[in-house]
């Protein structure tokens, strides 16, 4: 049966003509077509640095005078939750409208210090932007370091007075509460002269100030904006405390360099597992040729100690980190053992299962061996571990590079206690006790850890 022909004319619906609106405004169509002579050149200026650290430079096109005269006092702020919030909900949407200021206070506050002579500045960790080469995700970095420099134009455009935003996007020496931004300001501005800048007037402003949760607040996510204003030396206050002249909250900082420099702590020989008390007595090599084997968090000094007093007993090391693999280093103690070496085992050795492999080792040759336990924190020891990596030329002879905070979570959570029922002769413990020059005391005693990851 053949199918009848259609109704003469359409049966879809008449096509409606509906107006689209433009989201193209004017005077930005009028840019695109004027000569590039003509166009008024960007307000702000760009530029990065070791392709980490983000620096956007304000210059206001009719500035009001200033009076500023060395020394120079510096306002230094955060820039997430201290001076912007965003303007809808808890979620931080990078663009330029997609923000509002902390409070209303918070443009003239920053004004006023304009004018009263202060260099005002931002200084924010930004670790969501990548500025790396990596060809898998360079298109959302991409859209990330775009929106940023979309919403900071918007933000120092209301603003209208010079003014400069160091963003750190990497987790190196530009990262709060290392002090890279601040020292790339005294460069930018031609301060780093003794006494160039007025520490006692400037100060700087942060909601990473480790507050406690509240009724009203939630806990602060870390201790960076107070503790770069402690490693500047500048006053450090909250946004709280600054914008609406709250009270002056109590702190207590939760991990301390200076009290591990004020107190002298020494080694402990032990052949009781549970004695704790701490008396000074070396390390002695005892036999001819036997195995020690380190038991600590990375970063707790373990190599330090056999460098200053195990090497000079003629000892021989073996390390993971350099030979990779347990197998290898099993084999190269071995290796050692054979020759008629007395062996240092220089790995966390965490729990009974992996010590009980040189222990075996040992009893296969038998030769004795001992146990070194490494009691620093891993806290301190992801202290340590910090300060060591970016200060390469300084505190690094071993060129290591800084690790991830899993290493200490990971060494906390399999980490048993060693005791003689192991088959340890004895159980030698170290605390941590700094050692170096006057200049490497001075870098261990700032705040290196941006949030500690125990």
């Amino acid at each position: 049966m053949k199918r009848s022909a259609p109704p003469a004319g359409s049966i879809s619906p008449p096509l409606v003509k509906r107006k689209i609106e433009s989201t193209t405004t004017n005077r930005a169509v009028a840019s695109f077509f004027k000569p590039a002579s003509q166009k008024e050149p960007e307000k702000v200026v760009w530029r990065t640095i070791d392709n980490s650290l983000i620096i956007g430079r304000y210059d206001a096109s009719n500035p009001s005078p200033q009076q500023r005269t060395l020394p120079v006092k510096i306002a230094a702020f955060d820039l997430d939750d201290t001076l912007l919030v965003p303007n809808q909900g808890k979620t931080w949407s990078r663009s330029a409208t997609s923000w509002k200021w902390w409070d209303a206070s918070v443009p003239g506050k920053l004004k006023s210090l304009h004018d009263e002579g202060y260099l005002v500045v931002i200084l924010s960790n930004q670790s969501t932007i990548s500025l790396r080469d990596n060809k898998k995700s360079l298109q959302k970095d991409m859209a990330s370091l775009t929106n940023f420099k979309s919403q900071l134009s918007s933000v120092l455009s209301q603003l209208d007075f010079p003014i400069s935003v160091y963003a750190a996007t990497g987790q190196d020496k530009y990262r709060k509460p290392r002090v890279g931004m601040w020292e790339a300001v005294l460069e930018d501005y031609d301060l780093q002269a003794e006494g160039a800048v007025d520490l006692r007037k400037s100060f700087y402003v942060g909601d990473a100030a480790g507050r406690e949760k509240t009724d009203k607040k939630r806990k602060d996510h870390a201790t960076s904006d107070r503790d770069l204003a402690a490693n500047i030396g500048i006053k450090f206050q909250t946004p709280d405390e600054y914008f609406l002249n709250a009270p002056t909250e109590p702190y207590d900082h939760v991990f301390e360099p200076g009290k591990y420099l004020r107190s002298t702590q020494a080694a402990e020989p032990t052949t009781n597992a549970a004695a704790a008390s701490t008396v000074s007595a070396p390390f002695t090599k005892d036999s001819k040729q036997d195995m020690v084997v380190f038991c600590g968090s990375p970063g707790a000094g373990k190599s330090t100690f056999f460098w200053d007093v195990l090497q000079p007993l003629g000892y021989e090391r073996v390390n993971q980190d350099i030979l990779k693999t347990r197998d290898k280093c099993i084999k190269k103690a071995r290796e050692l053992l054979e020759a008629g070496l007395s062996v240092a085992i220089d790995n966390t050795n965490a729990n009974i299962e992996t010590r009980s492999k040189w222990v075996t080792l040992a009893h296969e040759f038998n030769v004795p061996i001992r146990c070194v336990r490494f009691t620093a924190s891993t806290r301190l020891a992801e202290h340590n571990d910090a300060a060591r990596a970016l200060n390469p030329s300084i505190m690094n002879p071993e060129n290591r590079t800084q690790l991830p905070g899993i290493a200490f979570r990971s060494f906390l959570q399999r980490l048993q206690e060693p005791t003689l029922d192991e088959g340890f002769q004895d159980i030698y413990k170290v605390d941590f006790e700094f050692k170096g020059t006057d200049e490497q005391k001075k870098l261990w005693s700032r705040y290196w850890v941006s949030k500690f990851s125990t």
